[in-house]
């Protein structure tokens, strides 16, 4: 907690007025009492009421200075934590932004949001209330307790006894409360991950008929949060009655013995009065203290969570300042071997090829054969556990990240758009890609069909997730994003799989001279889109199982005979 609130260092000025205006406020609250009292003492009983006016107006000013304090310090204190967590929120997103793919399988897509959200607006809930109550309570408890004994010390006495059942009803709710806190933020994520899983596969849940099974997954996730949260509140649910019981039997307390104390002349009316204020200013006090120590062992488990993921020091830094134009569009594999984290066995072992400018290198090969994982490789979305890859003639790790990936144009296998336009999607690839390029990359990726015939072509809408496009024009689109770029570097990740064959040899043939001067790594799994490759590379089970082209493989190869002869027919092969 206290890491975070070292950011409000950049507030100092906010926070030092909002000391001084509580400040203000607390002295403004602790006086009017007296005030009263003396209104009651030296006005009522006497009958003089000049002096009561006069008093009052004097009350007034105070009351107006308090009040005006209070909303000046709710600004200050609202502006210095609304601003922290607005820091706190883009620090999380930009060191986020520097993960691998490894930190994010580790913490999870739906724990990072939970993170970013709610744990940071549990942050800035406390940080308004200990910006206004860490120099209130103070106050208000100390002021209001020598104001009181001022009043009468031989009256205090009840608050003395008063003081010792609350804190001890105070410590043991809470000893019982905290633990729970850290549950209920887990038990969130949990909720979240369940309700981000229903949102995003609703077409698959709907397609196997699981809206049931998925209604009861949800609703078993809800009740877990429900019934930790409710455990919590029950518990939480004693301290505010215990606090006005405490308070009230103290206030029937000081009438008690302040009822005997007038009678005997020890004590005035309106000291009794004023005596009656205090009481309820340092009962006050500790309310709100008590409310300061239900909140921050909550704001303190959301804080450790956000600390968490800043202090997580990314897999992959950039290690070297190497420049990637050595050999322009040459792609190395050399003896690369990777293994996901805790992985009992290499998902790819001593992959070793070269790809060259104006050559196409496709990889064929089964299910779990390691496709995918080999072409997240070139981008450094993993590191490789041994061996090099070098792009452009440089090995990946002494290039920074941001310039070798600006070499690259890569399309994943699951096609991915975000809502804006077409143009704004495309332009996604190149910033100041002109309407022009735009066209042209939208030409070559064979998505111009479909473009033409929206209402609004280039201007028209892409809803949250590609909702309103179809498999294959998300696929075009992401082609002509990567086009647009004109890099040294084409990865396309299995991104014709969902387009017609007609499609697909017109999207090949456009391609082969659009990248004639770059290296084009295709991944496939229909060996008809890799037939004309100038090299294939053979996986099988991680490893190599041959590299050639179609011909060769075919003549010589028993994994990629295998392939061709579950795809295709004798008069095709021939």
């Amino acid at each position: 907690m206290i890491k975070l609130l070292k950011n409000l260092k950049v507030y100092k000025w906010a926070v030092l007025a909002v000391l001084v205006l509580v400040f203000a406020q607390s002295m403004s609250d602790l006086y009017l009492p007296t005030l009263m009292a003396d209104i009651i003492d030296k006005g009522v009983v006497v009958g003089d009421t000049g002096y009561i006016w006069k008093i009052g107006a004097v009350m007034l000013g105070i009351t107006a200075l308090g009040a005006t304090a209070a909303i000046a310090a709710s600004y200050y204190s609202s502006k210095a934590a609304m601003g922290l967590g607005r820091d706190i929120r883009r620090k999380v997103f930009n060191h986020v932004e520097r993960f691998s793919l490894q930190e994010f399988d580790q913490v999870g897509t739906a724990s990072l949001i939970t993170r970013t959200t709610n744990d940071i607006t549990q942050v800035q809930q406390v940080v308004i209330m200990m910006l206004r109550m860490v120099v209130s309570a103070p106050i208000m408890f100390i002021g209001g307790l020598i104001m009181a004994v001022s009043k009468d010390a031989k009256l205090s006495l009840v608050i003395v006894a008063a003081m010792p059942v609350l804190v001890v009803s105070i410590l043991l709710i809470l000893w019982k409360g905290v633990p729970l806190f850290g549950q209920v933020q887990k038990r969130l994520d949990r909720l979240n991950l369940v309700l981000r899983e229903n949102l995003t596969g609703i077409r698959v849940i709907r397609a196997f008929n699981r809206e049931k099974e998925e209604k009861v997954r949800l609703t078993q996730a809800n009740a877990d949060l429900t019934d930790v949260s409710i455990k919590v509140n029950k518990i939480m649910a004693f301290l505010m009655p215990t606090m006005m019981l405490v308070m009230n039997l103290t206030v029937v307390g000081v009438i008690w013995f302040g009822g005997i104390r007038i009678n005997n002349g020890g004590m005035q009316i309106g000291d009794l009065m004023a005596f009656i204020q205090y009481v309820m200013q340092i009962m006050f006090a500790l309310v709100m203290a008590s409310v300061m120590f239900v909140m921050i062992p909550r704001a303190a488990v959301s804080a450790k969570r956000i600390n968490e993921v800043l202090e997580m020091t990314p897999t992959m830094v950039d290690e070297g300042t190497a420049s990637a134009d050595r050999e322009p569009g040459t792609l190395v594999f050399d003896h690369v071997t990777f293994s996901y984290p805790g992985a009992e066995a290499p998902v790819l072992s001593d992959i070793s090829f070269k790809a060259r400018p104006g050559e196409i290198t496709a990889v064929i090969g089964g299910t779990g054969a390691g496709k995918s994982t080999l072409v997240n490789l070139i981008p450094r979305f993993y590191d490789v556990t041994s061996g090099s890859i070098q792009v452009n003639g440089v090995d990946s790790r002494d290039v920074p990240q941001e310039e070798l990936r600006s070499k690259i144009g890569f399309v994943p296998q699951k096609a991915l758009l975000f809502t804006g336009s077409i143009a704004d999607n495309i332009r996604f690839g190149k910033q100041d890609a002109s309407l022009e390029e735009i066209e042209h990359a939208a030409r070559v990726a064979q998505a111009t069909d479909f473009i033409e015939r929206m209402p609004d072509r280039y201007d028209s809408v892409i809803e949250q997730g590609g909702s309103n496009v179809s498999g294959g024009q998300k696929q075009r689109l992401s082609i002509a994003r990567a086009l647009v770029r004109k890099p040294d570097l084409y990865v396309f990740d299995d991104s014709f799989s969902a387009l017609d064959f007609k499609t697909d040899a017109t999207l090949r043939k456009a391609l082969k001279k659009e990248t004639q001067e770059a290296t084009v790594l295709i991944v496939a799994q229909r060996v008809s889109t890799v037939m004309d490759a100038d090299q294939i590379i053979v996986l099988e089970e991680g490893r190599v199982a041959g590299i050639g082209t179609h011909d060769e493989l075919y003549a010589t190869n028993v994994v990629y005979q295998e392939i061709v002869k579950s795809q295709l027919s004798e008069e095709e092969i021939a």
